[in-house]
C-alpha cells in the first residue's frame, strides 16, 4: 500500500449490483472517477473551478482488469497513484475489498487537459501533482 498517494473508503450500495448479486462492471468506473475527484478536492483543486476557467480534464482512455467481485454492503478501499506521460496524467487505480484486502479491480485511467478547447499541458496541474508523480 506504500505506492498509493490517496485512498478513499467506500461502500457498495444495493442498486449497484446486477442480477448475479455482484457490482455491475460499469459502477467500477464511477468508483474510480469519484476517487479521482476526491483526490483533487483533498489537494485544493476544484473540478468545477477548473472548468469555469476553461480547463477541462477529460478521460482519454480507460483499461480495467476485474479480479474479485464486490457485493452489496462490501466496504472497499479505492487507491490511486499517478504519473505523467507527455501531456497525459496517468492514474493507476486499484480497488481492494476491505474485509480481506483482496484486489477487486486494477485500472489505468489516462486523462488529458483541454485548455480553452485545445489539448494542452496544464502548468497548474503539473505543479499541484509534482509531489505525487512517479
Amino acid at each position: 500500500m506504500d505506492k498509493y498517494v490517496y485512498t478513499l473508503r467506500l461502500k457498495v450500495r444495493d442498486y449497484e449490483c446486477d442480477l448475479q448479486g455482484i457490482v455491475n462492471n460499469a459502477n467500477y468506473q464511477h468508483y474510480t472517477e469519484h476517487t479521482r475527484h476526491e483526490f483533487l478536492l483533498a489537494h485544493g483543486i476544484s473540478f468545477a473551478d477548473l472548468h469555469a476557467r476553461g480547463i477541462d480534464c477529460v478521460v482519454a482512455r480507460i483499461a480495467m482488469q476485474f479480479k474479485v467481485p464486490l457485493r452489496s454492503g462490501d466496504e472497499f478501499d479505492s487507491c490511486l497513484w499517478l504519473k505523467k506521460d507527455g501531456v497525459k496524467y496517468v492514474f493507476m487505480q486499484d480497488i481492494f475489498r476491505a474485509s480481506d484486502h483482496k484486489l477487486c479491480l486494477r485500472a489505468q485511467v489516462d486523462t488529458v487537459c483541454l485548455i480553452n478547447g485545445r489539448l494542452s499541458d496544464c502548468d497548474e496541474l503539473n505543479t499541484a501533482f509534482a509531489p505525487f508523480f512517479r
